[in-house]
């Protein structure tokens, strides 16, 4: 996998008129941290980290960041998202000790289209969606692939039916269901909670990532309505 390099710009104007000016530039504001590391303010392109997050290991993606030429090994901790289109404002990089273990979440994938779904006419209930995983920086998984070829209705499985590498280690409770396959009616039942057609529903609450470091509220815009855990580096 080819390296990658994410110039930085220190910065010392902070606040939320600073932002704008710099957001108006085509640049982001950021902050770089690291265990018994002081915070530095810094600036980004959006587009690089768009790259990134749009990239098969998306925000765990381990790269430089090039700070006045010199280089620091990070992931992107947080990030903030415009709410209407989305655009990224703000973003936060931890600096990472290649020899340390992380505290990160991993994307499960489905692969495979299960005998409960062929056969008996059963619907695919994906429950878990990450798994969260302890590694070293250079071990992390882009995603944990869960095969359902074989799985009948009724059935399920949890965590502690995958085999994973040695290299990770286990923070999810090993007895959570990741998938499982319900009949149709089951489903439907469901179902009935939902507003009836036409009628008025609560919007939905779109949480952000985090908020900037200079007092800014986030805003409501994460890609991921329901599925981030944070990160943590192990202490």
């Amino acid at each position: 996998m080819p390296e990658i390099i994410v110039a930085a710009q220190s910065r010392t104007n902070t606040g939320k008129n600073a932002n704008r000016r710099l957001r108006a530039q085509g640049m982001i504001p950021g902050v770089l941290y690291g265990e018994k590391k002081d915070a530095v303010q810094l600036a980004v392109s959006p587009k690089e980290i768009g790259a990134i997050l749009k990239s098969a290991a998306g925000e765990n993606t381990l790269f430089d960041l090039d700070l006045g030429g010199a280089k620091r090994k990070v992931i992107l901790k947080e990030y903030q998202l415009e709410p209407i289109k989305g655009r990224l404002l703000h973003a936060d990089f931890y600096e990472v000790a290649l020899d340390k273990e992380l505290h990160v979440s991993v994307h499960i994938e489905l692969q495979g289209t299960a005998v409960g779904v062929k056969r008996d006419g059963g619907i695919i209930d994906f429950v878990t969606r990450e798994l969260e995983i302890a590694c070293l920086p250079t071990d992390i998984p882009d995603k944990i692939v869960v095969d359902v070829t074989d799985l009948e209705m009724n059935k399920h499985i949890r965590v502690h039916d995958l085999k994973l590498s040695d290299k990770l280690r286990l923070l999810t409770d090993t007895d959570v269901v990741i998938v499982h396959v319900v009949a149709p009616r089951a489903e439907e039942e469901a179902a009935v909670a939902a507003p009836a057609e036409g009628a008025t529903a609560e919007p939905e609450v779109i949480k952000a990532k985090g908020k900037a470091e200079d007092g800014e509220e986030a805003a409501a815009g994460d890609k991921k309505p329901a599925e981030k855990a944070e990160k943590k580096e192990k202490k």
